[in-house]
């Protein structure tokens, strides 16, 4: 239990001096050790790997899986160290829904048989969307993740680790800087010759003492600073091992880069075959014929029978009034047409408009 307490108080008293450190060299107080430009290189392409790579590795789980929702559940489950569940991709999904259409509509119609090929199509598209998946998750965003949750938080852990030596190497400086100047201040004292009628000469006692403890308190001061450079030194060189590694990283993430855009180029060469071959499939002449005879029996046929009625040879509303004969049509009370209704060939009254002269509603 001693042992506890004082190893609390000791690590309570160097943080004390690392918060105290820190603090004057915000408020420009106290030096601080600069680290060489070789090495402030090396730590600008670190945190710069380090937050390209979250951008990357999080812009790829996007365009992966564009659902949120499901994000934070594979998340969950990775975190948990559980297998995450099969899920079925929206070209599946979209050729599930094409299947049971046709079945409930008519498998044997042209509809029904054109949904079943491109069912078939999206089914296919699916899976190949699924296996693309698969292999871009462990070829690039696997190491990716790797690097952020391995590599880079032992990094950090020795940039936090070199930030204390640090700051416990410049404490061991103020404080050597201070028992020097008190040590320079006190032998000025000591060297001046006291006068026993006007001083004391337990002051003159008293200052030498403080003289010869101050020596004590810069060669302590200078032990510790010895030992702090040294544990400094270690440190910072140990940090640039690790940084350096920040090439064989790039090394990586270019092959796994190589990796996700050949997964990528199969995947959209597999789609595009898919298609091409759709698209064979419902070009065909058969198809197309079934396709326009279904089109015909529908909405397009009331077009063509208007077509076919207005070349009909029956309809003449045009015939002109003889004097002769009996007229096409009968008038209409007034202008030489007649007083009894005119009518067509087909027997439907004619209209007429103001002044204007009668005219056949019947469809040409």
């Amino acid at each position: 239990m001693d042992f506890n307490m004082k190893k609390l108080a000791s690590d309570a008293g160097i943080f004390f001096t690392r918060a105290v450190q820190f603090t004057e060299e915000k408020f420009g107080q106290a030096e601080k050790t600069e680290l060489d430009a070789h090495f402030e290189n090396l730590l600008s392409r670190a945190d710069s790997t380090k937050n390209w790579t979250e951008k990357i590795l999080r812009q790829t789980e996007v365009l992966l899986q564009p659902n949120p929702s499901a994000r934070v559940e594979e998340f969950l489950y990775e975190k948990l160290d559980r297998k995450v569940p099969s899920r079925v991709t929206n070209g599946e999904l979209l050729a599930q829904y094409m299947a049971e259409a046709a079945s409930e509509l008519g498998p044997t119609t042209p509809y029904g048989k054109t949904l079943t090929k491109v069912a078939e199509a999206e089914k296919r598209l699916g899976a190949a969307e699924r296996d693309f998946i698969h292999t871009a998750s462990i070829n690039f965003l696997t190491p990716l993740r790797n690097f952020l949750e391995g590599d880079w938080k032992t990094i950090s852990k020795e940039r936090r680790l070199l930030q204390n030596r640090r700051l416990d190497l410049d404490a061991c400086k103020a404080r050597l800087k201070k028992a020097k100047a008190a040590e320079a201040k006190a032998t000025c004292e000591g060297d001046t010759v006291p006068d026993f009628q006007e001083t004391r000469p337990r002051n003159y006692i008293l200052s030498a003492s403080a003289s010869a403890l101050w020596n004590d308190e810069v060669d302590k001061a200078e032990q510790e600073l010895r030992v702090a450079q040294t544990e400094f030194d270690r440190q910072a060189e140990v940090t640039r091992l690790l940084l350096e590694g920040i090439s064989s990283t790039h090394v990586n993430h270019l092959r796994c880069l190589h990796e996700f855009v050949e997964s990528q180029t199969t995947y959209y060469a597999q789609c595009y075959r898919h298609m091409l071959d759709l698209q064979k499939q419902l070009g065909s002449s058969s198809l197309s014929t079934a396709c326009l005879a279904w089109t015909l029996t529908g909405s397009s046929a009331r077009e063509a029978t208007r077509r076919a009625r207005s070349r009909s040879p029956t309809w003449n509303c045009s015939a002109k009034k003889a004097p002769s004969q009996a007229p096409a049509h009968s008038g209409l009370g007034g202008r030489g047409w007649g007083d009894s209704p005119a009518t067509c060939l087909s027997g439907t009254k004619l209209l007429r408009v103001g002044s204007l002269a009668p005219f056949c509603p019947c469809p040409r």
